[in-house]
């Protein structure tokens, strides 16, 4: 693709990085063809290369962003199959992230947007005020149709409940009854702790039980992705550099062997923090280090432990979603896949298993419509392989599946904690 730039644009990072970028598109439209919005709608603007030609205009022009351009932007999932698609390499995610934070800092949304955004912004990645916002949903919930449709969709996906958590909160995790081999950071997610506790809890017993000792840093904040996505850079970049400190100090002083995320939307952003940080002097080589360490727990269990599994009675029908964020972000797919199968169960994979779910942070509420066909269409597909389980390694995924089956979805890692020792998930209980 032939750029425009001019050289006091270049000086600008952001710029510099995107047109380098864009040169590699060679306009194949290869993308279009996974890209669950074009699929669904059949605009050229709602696919990969039709928003790459919105975003290079903005930026070479300086073009105010109008309300159309904005519209196919924030429909984008940012699920990146194009990535995975793409013959010519062309890192679609660098361009929407700058392409959101322009449009962030350039365009003045409508009251009622900047509102719900701004709400999703602070209560998400904070404990107490998402626990506030609970309460306050279960006494708005008998009152939801006299609300907009945006918030009707965060009443619906709200909880009605905290479950109780099984482990006490603690910064060191050390292992029971065996050596020490191996020392690792968890990010526990934000909303995650507190709607699925028991992913986390899975995640230390099966670390613990094969000689892994787990960090939790007491002050981890949100990992930024949330924010990042959003366009708020701000907001991102404290979350970043809070989190980059802690993981580097800890590493300084226990010699970490990898920071371990379970939801893999944030793994994917914290993989990313050496990109965004390429051009800071002073976080630079921190930001680096973190990104070298961060994996997938799934990936990590793969890579780096012999699990011991134990055998069942029953042989189970067990269908994996792949997490957008994992398979087309991370590249992660079939560690997770090997090591349920060693579970001895029937592993299904689902049918268009590279198409999104509808989730993708908060898009599920931002964007409802569009999001509502998607897990039509994805429950359609699991449901076509008469499944009794549903595994997926992400906590947005299984709560949006949640909504639209009856088949019970839970994270991978709690099954392989069962498999190799572990409690049953309650949810299985009626197997």
């Amino acid at each position: 693709m032939q750029t425009n730039f001019s050289e006091e644009q270049l000086k600008i990072e952001d710029n510099k990085s995107a047109e380098k970028i864009f040169k590699k598109c060679v306009h194949c439209g290869m993308c279009n063809a996974t890209c669950p919005t074009f699929n669904l709608l059949g605009d050229e603007l709602d696919g990969p290369r039709g928003r790459i030609y919105l975003i290079q205009d903005m930026l070479e022009n300086e073009r105010k962003p109008t309300s159309n351009v904005v519209k196919h932007i924030d429909r984008c999932l940012s699920c990146y199959s194009c990535m995975t698609t793409c013959p010519a390499g062309v890192n679609y995610m660098h361009l929407i992230d700058h392409g959101r934070k322009y449009i962030e800092k350039n365009y003045e949304r409508p009251f009622f947007d900047r509102i719900i955004r701004n709400f999703l912004s602070k209560i998400l990645p904070d404990s107490k005020l998402f626990k506030l916002s609970i309460l306050l949903a279960k006494l708005g919930k008998p009152f939801k149709f006299l609300f907009p449709s945006k918030i009707k969709n965060m009443l619906d996906l709200m909880p009605t409940s905290f479950p109780k958590k099984a482990f006490k909160t603690k910064e060191i995790y050390k292992t029971k009854n065996k050596k020490r081999i191996a020392r690792v950071a968890l990010l526990t997610g934000c909303v995650q702790k507190e709607i699925s506790p028991q992913i986390n809890e899975s995640t230390i017993r099966i670390l613990n039980r094969h000689g892994v000792e787990v960090v939790v840093p007491e002050k981890i904040r949100c990992c930024g992705s949330l924010n990042h996505h959003l366009g708020k850079n701000d907001e991102a970049h404290q979350d970043f550099i809070n989190n980059i400190n802690i993981w580097y100090d800890e590493n300084l002083k226990g010699n970490l062997d990898a920071i371990l995320s379970n939801t893999s939307g944030c793994g994917t952003t914290m993989k990313d923090y050496a990109f965004i940080f390429r051009d800071d002097k002073k976080m630079k080589k921190k930001a680096k280090k973190i990104s070298e360490l961060t994996k997938d727990v799934s990936e990590y269990l793969s890579e780096n432990l012999n699990l011991k599994f134990k055998k069942k009675e029953k042989k189970l029908r067990i269908a994996y979603h792949s997490a957008c964020s994992m398979q087309h972000g991370q590249k992660v797919h079939s560690q997770p896949i090997n090591l349920l199968e060693k579970t001895k169960n029937e592993i299904l994979e689902i049918p268009e298993g590279h198409i999104c779910c509808g989730s993708a942070g908060t898009y599920n509420i931002l964007q409802s419509k569009i999001a509502k066909q998607l897990l039509k269409n994805k429950v359609s597909n699991i449901e076509s392989l008469k499944p009794q389980i549903i595994s997926t390694g992400n906590i947005g995924c299984i709560t949006q599946i949640r909504n639209g089956t009856n088949i019970p979805i839970l994270h991978t890692i709690e099954l392989l904690d069962w498999y190799t020792g572990g409690p049953k998930p309650k949810i299985l209980n009626k197997l």
